[in-house]
Formats: C-alpha cells, structure tokens, sequence
C-alpha cells in the first residue's frame, strides 16, 4: 500500500468522494468536506494505492491550530474494505500531525449503524469520547473524539 498526497485531477479519487458524500448525506451528516472543501489549504488529503496503482481509500488531516488537527473524509473503496486501509491511513494522518507539531487530534462522526465499525476502528486506535470542539454543536446523531498524541 502507498499513501501519497491526493491528485484531484484523478477520476477514482472524485468518484469515491462523491460516494462518500451520497453515503454521508444519506445519514444526515451535515459536515462532511466537499471536493472543494477538501482543497483548501488548511486540509492535507491523502490516498491509498494499491501496488497496481488502483485507488484503496483516502483520508483527510484539517489543521485547526498549531497544536491540534482534525480528521476529515475517512473512506475505503468497497473493493478493499476490511483490509485495514482506513486503519493504515488513520496512522499516516497521525505521523503527519506529529510531524507538524501537533498534540492532538479530534473527529466529528455519528452514532449511527453506518458508522459503527468506524467507530470500533477510532477506538481501537486509541480515540476516546469527549464534548463538542470547534464550532460543532451536540445532536442526537453525532460523536465526538480525541487522542493525544
């Protein structure tokens, strides 16, 4: 598996996300980064290839202060999933952040079947649940966390 800096120009990149915004909206997730979104300078998108350069996954790193980041678009293509993509690029986000000084990261995600094993996977990596950060507010459908790092 590689894992590079996202090429927006390339087609399978733009066809997950715009999958995984379907799939977002579906659950009402009012904050998931569009394309655009995931383009702007505070937001390092990464993607995942396979040896034979077929598109694994892609995850997001969002700055939110010189000492604290966000993850953002955590998405596996369904011809890989249970392979441990999303877990290796949970990894590199968080080698970017220490690399860049930071002491923490937090994620916004849901409560929701959907969301479930994802959530297994934060824990797993050593996220833990903790209040609303940033502007985000509580509803009855999301989750909060953070890990130090």
């Amino acid at each position: 598996m590689q894992i590079s800096p996202a090429n927006f120009d390339a087609p399978d990149l733009i066809a997950l996300l715009r999958d995984y915004l379907a799939f977002a909206q579906q659950d009402a997730c009012t904050h998931a980064f569009g394309i655009a979104e995931l383009q702007r300078p505070e937001v390092q998108l990464f993607t995942a290839r396979d040896a034979a350069g077929e598109l694994m996954g892609c995850a997001a790193l969002k700055t939110l202060d010189t000492t604290s980041g966000e993850i953002k678009s955590v998405r596996t293509h369904e011809d890989f999933q249970r392979r441990g993509v999303s877990r290796a690029l949970m990894t590199h986000l968080e080698t970017v952040a220490r690399g860049a000084g930071m002491r923490a990261l937090y994620l916004e995600t849901h409560n929701t079947p959907p969301y479930a094993a994802a959530c297994r996977m934060y824990e797993g990596l050593g996220f833990s649940y903790c209040g609303p950060f940033g502007a985000y507010e509580q509803n009855p459908r999301n989750l909060f966390m953070h890990k130090g790092l």
